[in-house]
């Protein structure tokens, strides 16, 4: 990876970013954890968190495995959720349910506005249709709530659910910055886990966010082939990013 998680001497801050799906935690959980850990992410954005029984237990436990907490969603997001490190200040989180398209399964974003020393970032993590013209609508509505959230710096990743040449895909590249596109590292096809061979998930940033490296973690230390294979059905995308000063709220 290029950077570590630290404080710069100008006082912006450089975080490592998870975006996973973890098609309910249905797989293995223990290499789940691995994959997290071995990431050493300051913020993990998960898709299909556990919605139906104990969920909160559930996300819990894997937040603890992991070495994180969590911070917003689940079942309250239809499915995105937020981990965090002990780096993060939380400001605020909130989840939103979007509206629902009968026959269509409800969605959701896990959002929160988060500090690091002085830098200060909006977070938000999706799970787009599986339909194409809702999925259209739904990457509008990302944008929305990330300027809803108001702050000076916003992240924003999860399952697409297309390939970057789609229109949501090229909806959000086009007001956002595409990590892989902007910064490619590691790997970057993430699904399926066992034979990847598409890219339909992504970590976006805003334009004064710099974006120091994009990718799937392939070959990082404490990761295996087999524990991403075993994990979940999808493969994670991890970013790099320096957020500037932010001042005050």
């Amino acid at each position: 990876m290029s950077s570590n998680s630290v404080a710069e001497p100008d006082g912006s801050a450089v975080i490592r970013v998870l975006s996973y799906n973890v098609r309910s935690m249905r797989d293995d959980t223990g290499a789940l954890a691995r994959v997290i850990r071995a990431c050493a992410p300051d913020i993990v954005l998960i898709q299909e968190a556990p919605r139906f029984f104990r969920w909160r237990k559930k996300l819990a436990r894997l937040a603890a495995a992991s070495g994180l907490y969590t911070l917003s969603g689940g079942a309250t997001a239809a499915g995105p959720a937020l981990l965090c490190s002990l780096r993060a200040t939380v400001e605020h989180t909130e989840d939103t349910l979007l509206p629902l398209t009968p026959g269509l399964h409800r969605r959701g974003f896990a959002t929160a506005v988060l500090r690091f020393g002085a830098a200060r970032v909006a977070v938000l993590s999706c799970h787009l249709s599986l339909q194409k013209a809702e999925r259209h609508v739904q990457s509008g509505l990302l944008l929305e709530r990330l300027a809803e959230l108001g702050a000076p710096h916003a992240v924003a990743g999860g399952d697409i659910n297309e390939r970057p040449d789609g229109p949501a895909f090229r909806r959000l590249a086009g007001s956002l910055q595409d990590g892989w596109a902007t910064k490619p590292w590691g790997a970057e096809y993430t699904s399926p886990a066992d034979r990847p061979r598409q890219r339909i998930d992504a970590v976006f940033a805003t334009p004064g966010i710099e974006v120091l490296s994009c990718g799937v973690p392939t070959g990082l230390p404490g990761i295996t082939d087999a524990d991403l294979r075993a994990a979940t059905d999808h493969l994670p995308v991890l970013a790099t990013l320096r957020v500037p000063v932010s001042g005050t709220p």
